[in-house]
């Protein structure tokens, strides 16, 4: 599974044309799964296309309806034929202060209404020196996520994101990678069980690009990347795409 995340950038014309790109150049899908997550105000042209890349939201608001000003409702994004849609990114958590009960509500809104959900998780440089990055993960996953049935589990996926090493000038070594995922993975197969963790994707959420992405998807436990700012040019993303298989 590959994800980009384009997080607030573009205009519709560059979005139009970056997707046309991507139509244009990924790899044939086979048993690969594409996902854009782009800003709500592209999804109506987007939505257009008739492509197999799946369309998903950055956020929504976890009610039907009502006097929420300035969100909008996983119902809402459904008529844009949103198929997915990210819970818990570190910049929700930073930046709006995102709780774990309103990341477990978000989760729970969109599976009751069929759309798939990315779940992100991660730990800030404090945790990872104390030696703290396991167990910490360990509780996000379990405050918010695995609440849910083993059927719902599975329109799940999980994406790492070490935010220790995004901007900060240090980088996660594929070991260090290995280590979270082996970990994730372990903690879904104690909730539910082996043949469960198998089958949820758990993806990369770091800074992946087209010169690093070879070494990270090769990790065992990697089963695709949540692209940030390498999503935003077609060539640069295609390239992680061909990596991916």
């Amino acid at each position: 599974m590959l994800a980009a995340n384009w997080k607030m950038n573009l205009n519709l014309h560059e979005a139009s044309e970056l997707f046309d790109g991507f139509l244009e150049t990924l790899p044939a899908q086979e048993s690969n799964r594409y996902v854009i997550f782009a800003p709500y105000v592209f999804l109506p042209q987007l939505s257009l296309y008739n492509s197999s890349i799946e369309l998903g939201a950055q956020n929504f608001y976890p009610a039907e309806k009502g006097a929420y000003t300035g969100e909008i409702s996983i119902s809402q994004l459904k008529e844009l034929h949103v198929k997915a849609v990210l819970i818990g990114h570190s910049e929700r958590r930073i930046h709006f202060s995102e709780s774990n009960e309103l990341i477990k509500q978000k989760v729970d809104c969109a599976l009751a209404h069929e759309v798939k959900v990315v779940f992100c998780c991660g730990e800030s440089l404090e945790i990872r020196d104390s030696n703290e990055h396991l167990h910490f993960i360990n509780e996000q996953l379990k405050d918010s996520l695995f609440h849910v049935s083993k059927e719902n589990i599975l329109n799940c996926s999980i994406a790492y994101e070490p935010i220790w090493a995004i901007g900060t000038g240090r980088t996660a070594s594929c070991e260090q990678i290995e280590e979270m995922h082996s970990s994730i993975r372990s903690s879904i197969a104690n909730q539910y069980d082996q043949t469960t963790a198998q089958s949820v994707a758990i993806l990369y959420g770091g800074s992946c690009n087209s010169k690093n992405a070879k070494d990270i998807f090769s990790c065992p436990n990697v089963d695709g990347g949540l692209i940030g700012g390498a999503s935003l040019t077609t060539e640069e993303f295609s390239l992680i795409a061909h990596q991916l298989n």
